[in-house]
C-alpha cells in the first residue's frame, strides 16, 4: 500500500512540475493527419482522348514542436509524406522511407524594447532565425510555404528579422551544397537527386557522374522554381514592409542564383554509346537572377456599412539572367478588387505573367518565373500553369471573378478565370509552315465548399471543370501527334484533422 502511494505521489508531482514547466516555458504540441481523396481527369494537362479517370488518396502526417524561453524560440516539424498503397502492408529495408524534417529551426532575440535586460535599443525587435524553414510573403503570390502540396516548401537558410517604427524587414540567405563528404573540393552543386544508373544510347546501363544530370532523366527528388525545373544554388533576399492607417507597402527584393553548366557528353562515346546532358563539373560561377517588385493593399468602407472594399495592385520585373544564362527583361503585374458586404464576397481581378514572342523574338527571356509561391492559390486549382506540369513560353493573361459566402462554420466559393497567352506561340504545320495558335487557351470553373466540424476538424470538397480551347496542349508543349479531351474535371474531397495535444476544453464553474 506504502509503494502505491509513493507511486501516486511521484506521478502527482511529475505533473505539477511538468505543468508549471509547460506553462513557464510556453511548450507547443500539435499535429496534423490531413487526406486528401482525388479524381484526375485532366488536372494540369489534358488526357489523351478515352483515358480512364486516375484515382488515389494521399496523406500527410505531421508533429509540430514549438518551444518559447526567454530570447529563444525553438521549432520543429516532422512530416510523413505518402499515397495510400504507395506501400505494402509488409515491406523491406529496400523501400527506403519517406520521413522527413520539413521544419527545424530556432530563433534567438538580438533586440527588444519590451526586454529591459537587453542593452541595444537601436530597433524595436530584432532577431535571427536560423535552420529549416517556411518562408511566406503577402499572398504568397512570390514566396510562400505551398501548403496545398502535402510535401510543402521550405528553405534551409538564415533569416535577419526586424520592426521599428511600425516597418517590418526581413533579410535572408540561403546557400546549397550537395555533400559534406571529405575530398569534396569546390562548391559545384547539382540541383536535382538524378539516378544512380541510366540506360545509355546503346540501351547499356551505365553509373551517372556525379555533378551531372542525363537528357530524359527522371529525378527522384527535383526541388524547383515554379516555372523551371532547377533548384537554386543561392539566394539573398530582402523584405519591407509598412501600413499607413487602411493602406500597406510592401516591396521584394529576390536574387537567386543557379550553377553554371554546359551542354556535354557525359559518359562514354560513339562507339560504346553515351549519355549526353547537364554538366556542372569544372563550371565555375553562377547565373545570378533579379526579381523586385511592390504591392499596395487599400482597404476602405467597412462589412456593417456600405461594405468593405480591399483593392490590391502589384508589379514585379525579373532581370539578370536565368538559368541557362540567357538575359531576363521580364515582368508581373496583377490588379484586383474584393467587396465584402455581410457574408457574401466578390472578387474581380487581372494577372498578367509576361513570356517570350515567338513571333517577334527579343533575344532575351521574357518569360516571367514566379519564384517559390503558391501557384494553385492564383491561377485556377487544376494547377495548369506555374506548378510541376510547366506554363506556357508565351506567358499567361488571367481574368477572373471569384464568389465566396462565409459563415462561422461553413464556407462556399466559386472561381472563373479566363486563361490567355500573354504572347503569341507558333505551331509547325505538316507541310512545315509555322502558323500562330490561338491566344485563348481556355475557362476554368474552381467550386470548394469548407467545413469547421469542431475546433480541430475542417473538412472540404472542391470541383473543378476546365474547358480548354486547341491551343492548351500546344501550349503546354503536349505530344502534337496526340489527341486530347478538351474538357477536364478534377473531384477532390479534403479531411484536415489539427489536434493540439495541449489543449485543455474550458469548463463552465458552477
Amino acid at each position: 500500500m506504502k509503494k502505491t502511494y509513493k507511486i501516486k505521489a511521484a506521478l502527482a508531482l511529475l505533473v505539477g512540475v511538468s505543468t508549471h514547466f509547460v506553462s513557464k516555458a510556453q511548450f507547443t504540441l500539435q499535429g496534423q493527419v490531413r487526406t486528401r481523396t482525388e479524381v484526375r481527369n485532366g488536372l494540369g494537362n489534358l488526357v489523351p482522348t478515352g483515358s480512364d479517370a486516375a484515382a488515389f488518396t494521399s496523406q500527410r502526417t505531421r508533429l509540430i514542436f514549438g518551444y518559447k524561453w526567454d530570447r529563444v524560440t525553438f521549432g520543429a516539424t516532422v512530416q510523413d509524406i505518402r499515397v495510400w498503397g504507395q506501400d505494402a502492408s509488409s515491406i523491406s529495408n529496400n523501400d527506403g522511407s519517406r520521413l522527413m524534417l520539413h521544419e527545424g529551426w530556432a530563433e534567438v532575440t538580438l533586440a527588444n524594447k519590451a526586454d529591459t535586460t537587453i542593452k541595444f535599443k537601436a530597433v524595436d525587435q530584432l532577431s535571427i532565425k536560423i535552420g529549416r524553414q517556411e518562408l511566406s510573403y503577402d499572398d504568397v503570390r512570390l514566396i510562400g510555404n505551398l501548403d496545398w502540396l502535402q510535401q510543402g516548401r521550405r528553405h534551409d537558410m538564415v533569416l535577419l528579422k526586424g520592426m521599428h517604427s511600425g516597418w517590418q524587414f526581413d533579410v535572408g540567405y540561403a546557400f546549397n551544397q550537395n555533400t559534406d563528404a571529405f575530398n569534396t573540393t569546390g562548391t559545384i552543386y547539382t540541383p536535382a537527386n538524378t539516378p544512380q544508373y541510366m540506360p545509355n544510347s546503346k540501351g547499356a546501363l551505365v553509373a551517372v557522374p556525379a555533378g551531372t544530370i542525363p537528357n530524359g532523366a527522371v529525378f527522384t527528388s527535383n526541388p524547383s522554381t515554379n516555372g523551371a525545373t532547377q533548384d537554386y544554388k543561392s539566394f539573398k533576399s530582402v523584405y519591407i514592409s509598412r501600413k499607413f492607417n487602411q493602406t500597406k507597402f510592401s516591396g521584394l527584393f529576390f536574387n537567386d542564383d543557379f550553377g553554371k553548366y554546359k551542354m556535354d557528353t557525359l559518359v562514354g562515346n560513339s562507339t560504346t554509346g553515351y549519355l549526353y546532358g547537364k554538366d556542372f563539373r569544372g563550371q565555375k560561377g553562377v547565373n545570378s537572377r533579379v526579381t523586385y517588385g511592390l504591392m499596395v493593399n487599400h482597404t476602405l468602407g467597412n462589412a456593417s456599412g456600405f461594405g468593405k472594399i480591399a483593392f490590391q495592385g502589384a508589379y514585379y520585373a525579373q532581370t539578370g539572367k536565368n538559368r541557362d544564362g540567357v538575359d531576363m527583361d521580364a515582368y508581373h503585374y496583377t490588379l484586383s478588387a474584393t467587396y465584402q458586404k455581410g457574408k457574401w464576397a466578390f472578387t474581380p481581378g487581372y494577372d498578367v505573367l509576361s513570356g517570350n514572342d515567338a513571333v517577334n523574338p527579343s533575344g532575351k527571356d521574357n518569360r516571367f518565373d514566379p519564384l517559390y509561391g503558391t501557384p494553385h492559390r492564383h491561377w485556377g486549382y487544376m494547377d495548369y500553369f506555374y506548378v510541376g506540369t510547366g506554363a506556357p513560353a508565351g506567358g499567361l493573361n488571367n481574368a477572373y471573378f471569384k464568389v465566396k459566402y462565409t459563415t462561422n462554420v461553413l464556407t462556399v466559393g466559386l472561381d472563373y478565370h479566363s486563361f490567355a497567352l500573354n504572347k503569341a506561340m507558333v505551331k509547325t504545320g505538316s507541310d512545315g509552315i509555322k502558323n500562330t495558335i490561338n491566344n485563348q487557351l481556355g475557362t476554368e470553373l474552381d467550386f470548394t465548399l469548407n467545413y469547421n466540424m469542431n475546433k480541430f476538424t475542417n473538412i472540404e470538397l472542391g470541383y473543378s471543370i476546365m474547358n480548354a480551347t486547341d491551343s492548351m496542349p500546344i501550349a503546354k508543349a503536349q505530344s502534337a501527334t496526340a489527341t486530347y479531351d478538351k474538357t477536364g474535371t478534377w473531384f477532390y474531397a479534403m479531411i484536415n484533422i489539427r489536434p493540439d495535444f495541449f489543449y485543455s476544453k474550458p469548463v463552465a464553474l458552477r
